[in-house]
């Protein structure tokens, strides 16, 4: 272990040297505030990984940091300010400034922190030692767990004893398992896995909310199947989400959206979940998914119309057109790994090319509108109400039955024939 002593020094880039950057860091050291980037914006430079989000440490208090921020004519938010946290709003780019704190108790889910003004202290409340770096703005680094020797061999170690961390807060069990699928290389670190089986049963205890963030972020990863396959092999999986259980399908998944259109969390969610409608809404539930993403889910684990390669043209025309564009392609996705994984991920050529075949077709459908409403048979003389209602359904399948051939004044006279 280092004595935290900034030996190394990581080549300013563009993030660090930005207008917007350098006027939240003038704003904080013009009232002497002493500053440092943390977190995944100095792990992610080290690696020369793209730098998302800006995050900042200081020895100023959060009343203090406003102060500083508004006399510098920059807009500052308190968006977690009895916790030391102020967001920065330069040049429309948010940077979220948090005063140096250390744990005072912790019970799982959230802590009761006070401000110190010793960065290693702050450093040690942190969850995984390359996560714990911090630099200055001209690029000096201060690595007090050797961190970015863990970053380089694709090591995930936990800072200090697993187990503490993770008690201290839960959330942090999913944690190491969404970064070993971002930045990791096997084998996983021992003890910090092992401490994952041994609390394994607390993840229930934390917020939905905060299960379905980590999930999604998980799933996310270029080729998660390898830690999804060995978090259900030892049981993490199957303690907050026991519906996720076709690691199969989600490998076959992975490997066509490597060829199609890449990762989306939410489908490979649905490529995981066994038990169709029932499932999907007890993920969702559990997950407190938003409305959109519940939404999807169930319609993706009971879709309103099956797409497989051998439908006659027709009826994929008819299938296609019941389904939102979005929607169309994911289902060929979803049949096409659940086939792959049928056929134990060897398709043949004949096939692939068929589910290929199929999901070109999907992607370029324009979805098509019968062109007579509820408003054409109001002024026929329909009456309003249920069997208005019936009689429309009864005419669009109709439409649809003659591959959408139909114009406005055929559907018009078909409309007419059915009234009378």
């Amino acid at each position: 272990m280092t004595d935290g002593a900034a030996t190394e020094r990581l080549t300013p880039q563009p993030w660090m040297t930005a207008p917007a950057t350098l006027a939240v860091l003038r704003a904080l050291a013009g009232g002497g505030a002493a500053a440092r980037f943390v977190g995944g914006c100095v792990r992610d430079a080290c690696i020369g990984r793209a730098v998302k989000d800006i995050d900042i440490a200081t020895d100023a208090r959060p009343e203090r940091v406003m102060e500083l921020l508004k006399a510098a004519g920059i807009h500052a938010v308190p968006t977690g300010i009895e916790h030391g946290t102020v967001t920065a709003v330069s040049d429309h780019r948010p940077y979220e400034i948090t005063t140096l704190r250390r744990d005072v108790s912790t019970d799982g889910r959230r802590a009761v922190v006070a401000f110190t003004d010793d960065w290693r202290e702050d450093a040690a409340r942190r969850d995984f030692t390359f996560n714990a770096m911090s630099c200055t703005a001209d690029g000096q680094l201060f690595d007090y767990f050797d961190g970015r020797a863990d970053l380089a061999a694709g090591r995930v170690r936990f800072v200090g004893d697993a187990e503490t961390r993770i008690r201290e807060d839960v959330l942090r069990l999913l944690r190491f398992f969404r970064f070993n699928a971002h930045y990791g290389r096997p084998p996983l670190d021992p003890d910090g896995l092992a401490a994952c089986v041994r609390l394994a049963p607390m993840l229930p205890g934390l917020s939905g909310e905060r299960l379905a963030q980590e999930t999604l972020r998980l799933l996310g990863a270029p080729n998660p199947v390898a830690i999804v396959a060995l978090m259900a092999e030892r049981g993490i999986v199957a303690a907050y989400l026991a519906e996720a259980r076709r690691i199969a399908v989600l490998q076959a998944l992975v490997t066509i959206e490597g060829i199609t259109l890449g990762a989306d969390p939410v489908r490979r969610l649905a490529a995981l979940l066994e038990g169709g409608t029932t499932a999907a809404l007890a993920a969702a539930e559990r997950l407190r998914l938003s409305i959109a993403q519940r939404e999807r889910l169930v319609a993706l684990a009971a879709p309103v119309a099956a797409l497989t390669p051998d439908l006659a043209p027709a009826d994929r025309r008819r299938a296609f057109n019941r389904l939102d564009d979005a929607l169309r392609a994911d289902l060929v996705l979803l049949g096409w790994a659940m086939a792959s994984a049928g056929a134990g991920g060897r398709l043949s050529r004949q096939d692939t090319e068929g589910w290929q075949e199929l999901l070109e077709q999907a992607r370029a459908w324009q979805r098509r509108t019968m062109p007579v409403k509820g408003r054409d048979a109001l002024a026929l003389g329909a009456a309003p109400g249920p069997a208005l209602g019936a009689l429309l359904d009864e005419l669009e399948a109709w439409w649809e039955a003659g591959d959408f051939a139909a114009d406005r004044d055929r559907c018009l006279a078909e409309l007419k024939r059915r009234l009378q």
